[in-house]
């Protein structure tokens, strides 16, 4: 099956013909957060403040990179496990969030919300961090800088390499 090139602007209208078990390349703009800066982020949410970058339309990728080498080449940036998101994803997915990419199954409310929202879940393969790190064109630190590697970062990436994990149908490469 060949890949398929998807610009993450124009992400919305692939996503309908996006099945489980697709081979994606995806170009443009990604946040990446995990579990601290989920938390942070419906904290701001419950405060009406500002969100760091805009949800709607938006790509996360549930990744920290490992620090950067002395040649400035971004570490490795492999996905972190996405049900410990499954507890943020729906409500975000609800705010018109576009993708999630990580690794790993999704729990029943996590695909709802993906079907309810017309969005997608892509997977990043576990291992292939240095691999993945070589699609990352950018990397700037966008919020909460005190959280480390877990910090949410704004990414440039050009041909990441994911696999469709569940479509906006529900239908999913995991078994249930």
């Amino acid at each position: 099956m060949a890949e398929k090139k998807i610009d993450i602007l124009n992400l919305r209208e692939h996503i309908p013909e996006l099945c489980a078990g697709d081979k994606v390349l995806l170009s443009g703009t990604v946040y990446t957060a995990r579990d601290a800066a989920h938390a942070r982020l419906f904290t701001m949410l419950d405060n009406n403040e500002k969100l760091p970058f805009p949800i709607k339309n938006a790509v996360i990728y549930y990744a920290g990179p490992t620090p950067t080498k002395p040649s400035g080449q971004i570490g490795s940036f492999g996905p972190t496990t996405s049900a410990r998101m499954d507890r943020f994803s729906p409500r975000l997915l609800d705010l018109g969030l576009a993708a999630m990419i990580g690794k790993g199954n999704r729990d029943f409310s996590t695909v709802d919300a993906i079907k309810r929202n017309g969005a997608v879940y892509f997977c990043a393969g576990g291992g292939f961090g240095a691999l993945i790190s070589r699609s990352v064109k950018s990397l700037t630190e966008i919020a909460f800088p005190e959280l480390g590697c877990e910090s949410i970062k704004k990414l440039t990436v050009k041909d990441l390499p994911v696999t469709v994990g569940t479509d906006s149908r529900g239908n999913t490469i995991f078994t249930r």
